[in-house]
C-alpha cells in the first residue's frame, strides 16, 4: 500500500527522502533514499521532466576523488555541488491533451516568476498598448529576458518614457525595445503599422494583442465605427491579418480579454448595429463587455483557421479591475479602482497569465484556449457558438473593406 506524500502548498517540492536527478541525456529520475528505490515520474505530480542535455555555461562536471562521487563546478567562482544545475531549468514533458494541463503559477504569481530560468534572447514580440498598464508589464518582463520587444502604440513621448524606464533597470533589455506607431482608431494607422513591421522584420515569435479602452464617452473613430468596438477588436482584426506573413508554426498570438466578456448580452445572430452602436443604444459598460466577448470569439475563430498552419492563439482575462490607466476616463471609475486597488492584482501579476500564454512550453501543440489565472478554463456560452464566431468574423471583413477601399 503507497504511503501518503505529506502535505505541501507546492506540487513541485518533493516530499522528505526524495531527491531529484538527472542523466547524461537529460531525463529527469527520482531517488527515494529511504526505500532504496528510483523512478522517472514526480512522486507528487505523477509527471516526467526534461533537461537540457547540456550543462549551463561556465559549469564543468567531475568525478571526486576519494568519493568517487560525481560534483558540479562552476569554473567562475570553483564553487561545486553534488546537485545537477540542469535541474534548475527542469521542464514537464509536453502535455497531450488539455486535461493533463495543470496549474503551475496561481493568482499571486507574477510575470517575472513565470519567465525565471527562461532566456528568449533571438525572438521577437510585437505587444499592442505596451507603454503603460498590463502592457508594459508584459513588455517589461519579455525584455528583460532576451526579446526584442516591438512597442505598438499611439503616443510616441509616452512609449519612450516606458522604454526609458526599461533602458535604467537593464541597459541591454531597453535596446531591445523599439517603438512602432500604431493608433488603433485608425485602420489606415494599422496598414502603416504592419507595412513598417514587414519591412523591419522577416518573423514574429509573439504577437500579444492587449490594447483596449474601458468607460468611454460615445464617439465614433474616423472610419465611422463605434470607437470601443474599433479599437478593442476591429483594428486588432486587421493587424492580425495584415502581419499574417510573418507568423509561422512557431509564433503564438495572445489576445488579452476580461472576465466581463460573461455579461455581454449579445444576440446569437450578430449585426453591424451589435458590433457598432449608434449613440441611442450606446452604454460604455455594456460597449466594455460586448468588446471583451469579441476577443474571446475572434480569438476561437482566428485558431480555427490558423490551425493548419501551426500557429497557437490563446485569450484571456488578467485579472479584476487591476490599477492602471483603463479607467482614466471616467472620475467614478477612478475612485472605484483606487479602492478596490488593495484587494486586486498588481501590474506585474496581472501581467503573468499573458506571458504564460505566451511562453509556456507546455502549451506547444495545443490552440484555441482561455485562461485566467495561468490555467485553462472555460469561457462563457456565447463565445464558444461556433455561429456567433463565424459571424463575427464575416461582419468584420466587411466592415474593414468598406472603411479600407
Amino acid at each position: 500500500m503507497p504511503v501518503p506524500l505529506p502535505e505541501s502548498d507546492s506540487e513541485d517540492e518533493l516530499p522528505p527522502a526524495w531527491e531529484e536527478r538527472a542523466t547524461n541525456d537529460g531525463f529527469v529520475y527520482y531517488v527515494n533514499h529511504q526505500t532504496k528505490t528510483t523512478q522517472w515520474t514526480h512522486p507528487r505530480t505523477g509527471k516526467m521532466k526534461r533537461v537540457s542535455g547540456d550543462l549551463p555555461l561556465g559549469w564543468s562536471k567531475h568525478v571526486e576523488q576519494g568519493t568517487g562521487k560525481v560534483i558540479f563546478v562552476d569554473d567562475a567562482t570553483q564553487r561545486k555541488s553534488y546537485t545537477d544545475p540542469r535541474l534548475a531549468f527542469a521542464v514537464e514533458e509536453t502535455p497531450q491533451a488539455v486535461g493533463e494541463l495543470r496549474q503551475r503559477f496561481d493568482c499571486g504569481t507574477n510575470a517575472l516568476q513565470v519567465l525565471h530560468g527562461r532566456d528568449l534572447s533571438g525572438k521577437v514580440a510585437m505587444i499592442t498598448g505596451a507603454n503603460t498598464g498590463i502592457g508594459f508589464e508584459t513588455a517589461r518582463s519579455l525584455a528583460l529576458h532576451g526579446c526584442d520587444v516591438i512597442f505598438a502604440c499611439r503616443n510616441e513621448s509616452a512609449t519612450k518614457e516606458a522604454i526609458d524606464k526599461i533602458v535604467i533597470e537593464k541597459e541591454a533589455a531597453g535596446k531591445r525595445c523599439k517603438f512602432v506607431k500604431l493608433d488603433l482608431a485608425s485602420l489606415r494607422s494599422g496598414r502603416e503599422c504592419a507595412q513598417q513591421v514587414k519591412t523591419q522584420y522577416k518573423h514574429l515569435d509573439l504577437l500579444i494583442l492587449n490594447a483596449g479602452v474601458f468607460a468611454l464617452p460615445y464617439s465614433t473613430t474616423e472610419d465611422g465605427y463605434e470607437t470601443t468596438f474599433q479599437v478593442s477588436h476591429l483594428s486588432h482584426f486587421y493587424l492580425t491579418n495584415l502581419l499574417a506573413d510573418l507568423l509561422d508554426h512557431t509564433t503564438r498570438v495572445v489576445v488579452v480579454s476580461s472576465e466581463s466578456h460573461r455579461f455581454s448580452m449579445l444576440p446569437i445572430d450578430l449585426s453591424e448595429s451589435d458590433l457598432s452602436p449608434p449613440a441611442n443604444k450606446y452604454w460604455s459598460m455594456m460597449a466594455y463587455n460586448n468588446a471583451k466577448l469579441f476577443n474571446v470569439l475572434f480569438a476561437c475563430e482566428l485558431a480555427k483557421r490558423w490551425k493548419s498552419r501551426g500557429i497557437s492563439v490563446f485569450v484571456l482575462h488578467p485579472g479584476n479591475m487591476v490599477s492602471s490607466q483603463i479607467a482614466r476616463n471616467w472620475w467614478f471609475y477612478k475612485l472605484l479602482f483606487a479602492i478596490v486597488r488593495p484587494f486586486t492584482k498588481s501590474l506585474q501579476q496581472a501581467a503573468s497569465t499573458t506571458i504564460y500564454c505566451a511562453t509556456a512550453q507546455e502549451l506547444n501543440g495545443f490552440t484555441g484556449l482561455y485562461f485566467n489565472n495561468c490555467y485553462v478554463c472555460d469561457p462563457s456560452g456565447s463565445s464558444k457558438s461556433e455561429r456567433m464566431q463565424q459571424s463575427l468574423w464575416t461582419l468584420s471583413e466587411q466592415m474593414v473593406g468598406r472603411a479600407t477601399k
